[in-house]
């Protein structure tokens, strides 16, 4: 192979190097007054982080590193209990079912408070939202790391505010808020049938109730306009935060309020894929060009 041939592949090479992809770092902080179990459920065809599933004490943060390009949910499960014999792991809110702390690759059991991430490669734009679709357990806020792109949040606690058709009652509390599809399963309520397109399902009075209370989470199937946010040029992490305004949801308890809006740390997570992929290739290119 000739120095004319190998220059261009080298800086082509070289290029890839210096625009590898970048995980994101998600930090996942618990500001509820009570243990929230985080789930995280990537989409299909996307590989899922290093943990799914994990426990959070109050005040208590933890980082989650995505790959890049990551797309998925996190919500938060609550009122979890092992089972006597060390089996049988499950929660009143939010369960996903597989009967211990990871949720490995199951979804949340509604009603569940949704944060909802599309992530792009390195220079395109990130999508993110809340959703109240599956109804309603814990408040979340999502923050990009970006400060130039938006937050969005469910900060109220719609148990306190749940109708009684709606709620979910555990020992005369409520501690979730169904959706309408949930509770009543008509096409209307679940934006299906004759009712599955923008035009034909319109908000009802449940989705407008989680709309005042949250304006900027979606509320019914298709509130995109006012509930989906951009991240132009994407951002390298994303906080997450259980009870961001310091309220509470499924116990007494009050988070302190000083935890509300904790620092937010993000990082790269470690050694980048395609730096480890690109080293021994650059080095063998680097030795016949010494050769010629």
């Amino acid at each position: 192979m000739g120095r004319s041939l190998l220059l261009p592949l080298l800086s082509l090479l070289c290029l890839s190097f210096l625009k590898g992809a970048r995980p994101a770092t998600f930090m996942v902080t618990n500001s509820c007054g009570y243990t929230v179990w985080p789930g995280i459920l990537s989409n299909a065809g996307v590989a899922p982080p290093s943990t799914t599933g994990f426990m959070l004490s109050p005040g208590e943060s933890r980082a989650v590193a995505v790959a890049d390009g990551w797309s998925g949910r996190m919500w938060g499960r609550t009122l979890c209990e092992q089972g006597s014999s060390g089996a049988g792991f499950a929660c009143t809110t939010g369960d996903c079912g597989t009967g211990t702390v990871e949720c490995s690759g199951r979804g949340a059991a509604p009603p569940a408070t949704l944060a909802e991430f599309t992530l792009a490669s390195v220079g395109g734009d990130d999508f993110y939202d809340v959703s109240l679709v599956d109804g309603f357990n814990v408040p979340v806020l999502v923050a990009p790391a970006n400060g130039s792109c938006p937050t969005t949040d469910c900060p109220a606690d719609m148990n306190a505010q749940c109708p009684p058709e709606l709620r979910v009652v555990v020992a005369g509390a409520a501690v979730a808020c169904r959706s309408a599809c949930e509770a009543f399963g008509t096409e209307a309520y679940c934006c299906s049938g004759a009712h599955g397109t923008p035009a034909t399902c319109a908000p009802t009075a449940y989705s407008r109730l989680f709309k005042a209370a949250c304006p900027r989470a979606y509320s019914y199937a298709y509130d995109d306009a006012t509930s989906t946010f951009t991240c132009a040029g994407g951002s390298a992490g994303y906080g997450v935060v259980f009870c961001p305004a310091g309220g509470s949801s499924g116990n007494q308890a009050s988070p302190p309020t000083s935890a509300a809006y904790p620092p937010m740390v993000f990082s790269s997570g470690g050694a980048d894929p395609a730096t480890i992929t690109l080293l021994p290739l650059l080095m063998a290119i680097f030795q016949v060009m010494s050769m010629q």
